[in-house]
């Protein structure tokens, strides 16, 4: 199996990916949502068999490459969702998703209901595409992050769209099967579409149940787009593929109609091959990689409960991000920007995923044990620095 634990910064350092490079080599990298780990062995066989035949020409189509019913093969035995692979579409990345969805089923100026804190894209592509944002924060339920259902009720009201991050990110919340009925009948109470964001599905960790929001209900599932993605789970972004599901043949018509398949921009050879080896043999290894996750969490929550009691930090239920409240540590205006300067550590700023958050910061974990170790350290210095 690939080792998790012992990991060469100096190897990491060398990476040319946004993570590693952006804040220079004396900072150490927890922000960017991707890992440290190496890749599946299954994905890397791939990648070396097309360096060994110089393939990187023009992929087949979709009815060869055959994403849209091993996805549909995948829903079905992961969390018992029966789905039509026809009603599947391949696209670059869920982001894009997000975008055509938004130009497709709404008009400038309509509402978009967002839970808060929410990964950036979500205020970003509401924003630029100038329809508005129908914000509703989480609340501290003192070791979760929950949903105020009345608060999400007047956030629904004259709203088109929900854009449903599930597991969500940046807290980490996997929402139980109770809490996704509710936002059902919020969803058909207020007549909405819904885009769900389900990338980090694969990676809910011990403890806790996934499942997609479209299975809850059948007629909620008819207005429902699911965005999917391999590239979560198994650190391949940079090879730009995802798929959409559709819960209606008319959503997928409307969708497609909106932006058609070549304006959406060709999905390479290799992002198409190595999500296929990803979900056809990658599993072994993603079960390792939560394993590691499972103990990087319980650390940081533990340590950060020891060493600064005053951030406020719940342990996550998916994902390898944890979303730490730094308001009592007194660091000014952007604790992100206090981490960086006075401990060489790089986390995302709380700033970025919504207003009235930006005393906090989001931090990866999804590295080696040691690494985290040493982040730690830093985000401690940092904080009794002044």
């Amino acid at each position: 199996m690939t080792n998790l634990n012992d990991l060469d910064l100096e190897r990491l350092r060398a990476r040319l990916s946004v993570k590693w490079q952006h804040y220079g080599a004396e900072c150490l990298p927890a922000w960017v949502a991707e890992m440290d780990f190496p890749i599946a062995q299954p994905i890397r066989a791939t990648l070396q068999r097309a360096l060994e035949l110089d393939d990187f020409g023009y992929p087949q189509g979709q009815e060869v490459v055959g994403l849209p019913p091993l996805f549909a093969a995948r829903m079905s035995e992961r969390y018992g969702w029966q789905i039509d692979a026809e009603r599947v579409e391949v696209l670059s990345d869920v982001v894009q998703g997000i975008y055509i969805a938004l130009m497709a089923f709404t008009a400038p100026d309509a509402g978009v209901v967002v839970q808060t804190p929410i990964y950036p894209p979500f205020l970003g592509s509401v924003q630029k595409l100038g329809r508005r944002v129908s914000a509703c924060a989480l609340v501290d339920a003192g070791d979760h992050y929950g949903i105020d259902l009345a608060a999400l009720a007047r956030a629904c009201q004259g709203a088109r769209m929900l854009l449903l991050c599930h597991p969500h990110n940046p807290s980490g919340r996997v929402f139980t099967d109770g809490e996704l009925r509710a936002i059902a009948a919020l969803v058909l109470e207020h007549d909405l579409l819904v885009v769900s964001d389900e990338i980090h599905a694969d990676l809910t960790l011990p403890g806790r149940r996934f499942a997609p929001f479209a299975s809850i209900d059948p007629e909620v599932a008819e207005r429902t787009i699911t965005l999917s993605s391999a590239s979560k789970a198994f650190n391949i972004a940079g090879l730009r593929c995802a798929v959409a599901h559709f819960g209606s043949e008319s959503l997928q018509q409307r969708f497609n109609a909106c932006v058609p398949e070549h304006a959406r921009g060709g999905v390479g050879i290799l992002g198409q091959y190595c999500t296929k080896a990803a979900w056809e043999g990658g599993e072994p290894w993603l079960a390792e990689v939560k394993h590691t996750l499972d103990g990087n969490r319980h650390f940081l929550v533990q340590a950060l409960h020891q060493r600064l009691p005053e951030v406020r930090v719940h342990l996550p239920e998916a994902t390898y991000l944890a979303w730490l409240d730094c308001a009592r540590l007194g660091l000014g205006k952007s604790p992100a920007a206090h981490f960086v300067q006075h401990g060489k550590v790089a986390l995302s700023d709380g700033a970025w995923f919504g207003a009235g958050f930006e005393q906090c910061v989001r931090l990866n974990f999804a590295t080696s044990p040691a690494l985290l170790k040493e982040i730690v350290e830093r985000v401690v210095r940092a904080a009794r620095a002044r």
